[in-house]
């Protein structure tokens, strides 16, 4: 029992004292990177469908307008 104290106030005082501990950059930097999901290939596609889809529509009006101005 003699010891028990003692031995105890020691580790609380190495575990006090000290200076304290530096803040890690690496978790802030973890939690900004963006994980991959499943569905960002999805999302691809469909941004991939989109931008087809618009380029058709702009041929689609560029011939109508064509056919337009041939007819007058």
């Amino acid at each position: 029992m003699k010891w028990l104290a003692p031995t105890l106030c020691l580790c609380a005082l190495a575990a006090c004292s000290g200076k304290p501990p530096e803040p890690q950059s690496q978790p802030a930097a973890a939690s900004t990177a963006r994980v991959a999901t499943p569905w960002d290939n999805m999302k691809k596609d469909e941004q991939r469908a989109r931008d087809v889809q618009k380029t058709v529509d702009q041929q689609a009006e560029k011939q109508r307008q064509a056919m337009q101005t041939a007819e007058q």
